[in-house]
């Protein structure tokens, strides 16, 4: 059954779901856009995360204005015993922003995903060199970025 929300628990989900306000109060901010107390949006947020309904609030790096020109997406094999301890490291690691684990299938072995970012190509190379070195994971594929097509947030409401 889908949850039924407010009309004014529609605009505070509207307005999270993008890029929140700047400054040091985001959440009075979106309240006082939305027409309601920070308390209400807190209360909302909260209560969606207690339930599962949301699991939590991310920023989004925009790396090619922050200055990291270069990327990859680094396909691993690891052997699933270790894939819970690999998948940490690499979580932990700071030039590596999303990290993944996948069941693989076919003949693509790879079953961890992490997105690597760097200044230069180069630096991007020698952070997968690094990455290989440090976490004893040899079997990997670079798969280097062409183009950009989507980067957005979804939008419910």
């Amino acid at each position: 059954m889908a949850k039924e929300f407010t009309e004014a628990q529609k605009r505070v989900l509207a307005l999270v779901q993008g890029d929140l306000p700047d400054g040091p109060e985001p959440f009075a901010a979106v309240a006082r856009e939305a027409g309601v107390s920070q308390e209400e949006v807190l209360e909302l947020l909260q209560g969606m995360k207690d339930r599962g309904e949301i699991r939590r609030f991310g920023a989004t790096l925009r790396h090619q204005k922050a200055g990291y020109g270069a990327n990859a997406m680094v396909a691993w094999f690891v052997d699933d015993a270790d894939v819970e301890r690999i998948g940490a490291f690499m979580a932990g690691r700071p030039e590596i922003s999303h990290c993944y684990y996948r069941v693989n299938c076919m003949d693509w072995p790879y079953n961890l995903y992490t997105m690597v970012h760097a200044k230069t190509i180069e630096e991007c190379n020698d952070a997968v060199e690094e990455l290989v070195r440090l976490s004893g994971v040899e079997e990997d594929d670079v798969l280097k970025s062409k183009k950009e097509f989507k980067k957005t947030s979804m939008k419910y409401f």
